[in-house]
């Protein structure tokens, strides 16, 4: 089996040849393959030109993904293969929780559901649709028929998973106060302005007692990727077979380690067909058995190599 190094460095200098914009920010840092030897040496493209520039190494497109926005440009992912998407998160799923099919999967993601083109959506859907359990789906702000389904399937010791935002699932368990030993809750993140932002530690404590259980998970992901990670407890990441997460020092974004604190950079191998290497806004700490952890974001300003795109 080819290894991951072997297989981004081979994918750097294909998206090299094939994506113009990559490309050019590559020469911006007069970085060309034949300068790279080790996934660190890789350049890695901050995530907000996806705002402003078609980021792909393919001319098809059949799907785009579209973040979420308060008003400014969103950014939009051209995806040219909804099949890799799938493939992707389907590995990514099964390979930390099995198969979608052993589960009733509930989804409470209100902000994303009026979204058609949401990447979460789209696969929550189709994790959804392999469950194929009656009362697997969507729950749009229907916390009483919630309620009423996870008692039931919590009574019937049916093996179950909860995703969904931050803000809704809080908004639920304390409405709805439970005690479920037979349901995995997971966090997608974000309280998308509908409440106080929380650190993680606030966040899983209040939702540990509203749901009366003894971890929270976490699934990491966004618009401008194809895999995830995901956490069992305490915050703790680990990526999917298609996903290394790197750190970057926040005062030279050339300096990249697989320890340490700082900017979350991350390779996507799935993400073939528009641009694997990612410098995201978020903030962590990578550990030497691969796990990571996100600490925060930077503040837009904060943001550095946007600007050698934008002049």
């Amino acid at each position: 089996m080819i290894s991951f190094e072997k297989q981004a460095i081979a994918l750097f200098a294909y998206q090299y040849r094939n994506n113009g914009v990559y490309r050019s920010y590559c020469d911006l840092l007069n970085l060309c393959p034949s300068d790279v030897k080790k996934l660190s040496d890789v350049p890695f493209l901050p995530i907000e030109l996806f705002k402003s520039h078609r980021i792909s190494s393919s001319k098809s497109t059949e799907m785009i993904f579209e973040s979420s926005g308060t008003g400014g440009p969103v950014s939009q992912h051209h995806v040219a293969s909804l099949a890799t998407y799938k493939k992707s998160f389907n590995t990514g799923f099964s390979h930390f929780y099995g198969p979608p099919s052993e589960y009733h999967i509930l989804a409470l993601l209100p902000g994303y559901l009026e979204r058609p083109n949401a990447s979460l959506v789209y696969m929550c859907d189709d994790l959804i649709r392999q469950a194929k359990h009656p009362h697997s789906g969507f729950y749009l702000d229907q916390f009483e028929t919630l309620h009423k389904t996870l008692t039931t399937l919590n009574r019937n010791k049916q093996k179950t998973l909860l995703i969904g935002v931050s803000f809704a699932l809080l908004d639920y368990c304390e409405a709805y106060p439970s005690s479920l030993q037979h349901t995995i809750v997971m966090e997608t993140g974000g309280m998308k302005g509908r409440r106080k932002e929380l650190i993680r530690e606030e966040l899983h404590k209040r939702l540990k007692k509203g749901f009366g259980v003894n971890t929270i998970h976490s699934e990491y992901g966004m618009t401008e990727l194809l895999s995830q990670a995901y956490s069992k407890g305490n915050g703790i990441f680990q990526t999917s077979p298609s996903m290394k997460v790197f750190v970057r020092d926040v005062h030279d974004p050339k300096k990249v380690s697989s320890t340490g604190s700082g900017g979350l950079n991350i390779i996507d191998l799935s993400n073939k067909d528009s641009c694997a290497f990612i410098a995201t806004q978020d903030l962590g700490r990578c550990y030497e058995n691969g796990t990571f952890e996100v600490l925060g974001r930077f503040e837009a300003a904060d943001v550095r190599g946007c600007s050698l795109m934008t002049a």
